[in-house]
């Protein structure tokens, strides 16, 4: 197999799965937002902050393919070619699941404060949580294509 072939399979391997759970994320969120606005429609400003935080896993992945792509070149090395692989195979499955997971703190706390309760802050607190290991799945990408030669 050609080494940039490995490489460009990482590459569609990360963008895509951090799409993709940040559309099923914002997915779950929406659903959540529709049962909650029977209730208590007035809160949809802060539905709606709730219901965009899982896209932000999706912006990794985006991120994280302008980090790599300089090395995108016909002569790459295997060597590097199997980084970008590896690094995009972990890039996309931690914003895959982190946007997932993340995305059910948001629809509990959508449901809470559709029910009257003042758990906004709390839920953003709890919301980072998952979230956080997208981040480091970005800086572990970041810090693979530092060593990139």
């Amino acid at each position: 197999m050609e080494p940039i072939l490995l490489a460009y399979i990482g590459i569609a391997v990360m963008t895509a799965l951090s799409f993709i759970g940040s559309a099923y994320g914002v997915t779950i969120c929406g659903n959540s937002v529709v049962g909650a606005m029977k209730k208590n429609p007035e809160a949809l400003g802060t539905y709606i902050a709730l219901s965009a935080l899982p896209s932000s896993q999706g912006l990794y992945g985006f991120v994280a393919y302008f980090m790599l792509q300089s090395y995108l070149v016909a002569d790459i090395s295997m060597l590097n070619a199997c980084a970008i692989l590896g690094a995009g195979l972990m890039m996309g499955f931690s914003a895959f699941y982190s946007s997932i997971r993340q995305a059910g703190v948001c629809a509990n706390g959508i449901a809470a404060v559709g029910a009257g309760h003042n758990v906004f802050g709390a839920t953003m607190v709890m919301a980072v949580f998952p979230e956080l290991y997208a981040i480091l799945a970005l800086l572990v990408v970041i810090l693979v294509g530092g060593t990139l030669g």
